[in-house]
């Protein structure tokens, strides 16, 4: 029987993995890692401010592949980073596709205006809001330098990126706010300014992570995927970058062959033909993380059908999340929905420290409340479910 939460002491020993965290955008806070009592922290990009920030951080503090060749994980305190590096969805108003502009390198004034007017929703006529954005970026070159931190990077994943139909971009700074803004703050985010009417286009959000899972796909990469009131279309989009790849699902009759064929010690017919080749390079990545899932319970069985070709993971924080005070909330519907071994673990902060120790705690205790795990029986757990994710262990 599971402990009440907050009962026992933490079995920090077993190994807490974070599967998606933004330490980067403090900067000032990267110096406590070492001191964490977390073992890995997956930190993910967002935007042109942070890519390199977090390879820098890879640098200084991340684990290597000479780390984990014994499998054991025992490597030193300061190596506690797995970069990752993505477009998140809030950003990908400010890519724009060179094939669109006659292959341009960049834009003059008036495409800048044409570009934003074309994917942000509803229209813009603010000449000045418009040229008041952010240079927009080819997308190529995006591409090509996270292909190459990927390359760098073997360990690396790719992420964050996704889908998000709720979020308005800001409104640009005003003459007097930008001297007062929080220079602890890595730049580029919202830090507190007024939202404007615009949001990304779903069109446009989709072609930037439909190109992101394919580099993924070729590299063979772990994805940290954002959803926020786009479960729907976040899915049929996953769905269009595997089509044509999806497992073959025997049916009744065939399934009733191939066991035949194995008591009998013979080889099931046609074996060879329903066995994918293990081609390294694909459309698709080879495993997913849903972060801080929010979607129904009934919408976990889309991604775990037997013909979806790659595994699906879940993760849960509890920043993100909105758990029930009796426990029979949506989120716990959905995390009872997933099996138990595709279930992650988050923080999903800004900050590295004790604080972020103290989050990934709070939703282990949490995790193992509802799926009723002893608490250290689920650390164990949840760390070989990390491990799966960013290494394909058990792949």
């Amino acid at each position: 029987m599971a402990e009440p939460e907050g009962t026992m002491e933490f079995p920090w020993h077993h190994g807490v993995f974070d599967a998606h965290c933004h330490p980067t955008d403090t900067l000032s806070s990267l110096q406590s890692i070492p001191s964490m009592r977390a073992k890995v922290l997956t930190v993910m990009a967002t935007r042109a401010q942070d890519q390199e920030l977090v390879a820098k951080a890879a640098d200084e503090y991340g684990i290597t592949s000479d780390d984990v060749a014994d499998g054991e994980m025992s490597w030193r305190d300061s190596h506690k980073i797995v970069p990752a590096f993505g477009w998140h969805p809030w950003f990908s108003h400010q890519m724009f596709d060179e094939d669109e502009y006659d292959g341009a390198q960049s834009l003059t004034l008036d495409q800048k205006v044409a570009h934003y007017q074309s994917v942000l929703q509803p229209r813009s006529e603010d000449i000045d809001f418009l040229q008041s954005l952010p240079e927009p970026r080819r997308f190529r070159q995006f591409l090509d330098q996270t292909k190459s931190y990927l390359e760098r990077y073997p360990l690396a994943l790719v992420g964050e990126v996704g889908l998000d139909r709720s979020f308005r971009i800001p409104e640009a700074w005003l003459p007097g706010e930008v001297e007062s803004r929080n220079d602890a703050l890595t730049p580029g985010g919202r830090e507190g300014r007024k939202l404007s009417p615009y949001r990304v286009s779903m069109d446009h959000q989709k072609k930037v992570l439909l190109a992101q899972l394919r580099l993924a796909g070729e590299l063979q990469r772990a994805v940290s995927v954002h959803g926020v009131q786009a479960h729907g279309i976040v899915y049929e989009t996953l769905a269009e970058s595997w089509k044509g790849y999806e497992r073959k699902v025997p049916s009744r009759r065939e399934r009733k062959r191939q066991e035949s064929a194995t008591k009998i010690n013979a080889e099931p017919e046609d074996a060879a033909k329903s066995e994918e080749p293990r081609s390294r390079s694909k459309p698709y990545p080879p495993r997913i993380c849903l972060h801080s899932y929010s979607g129904p319970a009934e919408n976990v069985k889309q991604y775990t059908a037997a013909l979806v070709p790659c595994h699906v993971f879940f993760s849960f924080s509890t920043t993100i999340n909105s758990w029930a005070e009796d426990g029979n909330g949506k989120v716990e519907a959905a995390l009872r929905a997933v099996s138990d071994d595709s279930v992650l673990i988050e923080s999903d902060l800004h900050t590295a420290g004790e604080k972020m120790d103290q989050y990934l705690e709070k939703i282990v205790r949490k995790i193992c409340a509802v799926k009723g795990w002893e608490l250290e029986d689920g650390v164990e757990r949840l760390a070989k479910n990390w491990k799966a994710f960013v290494f394909g262990t058990g792949d």
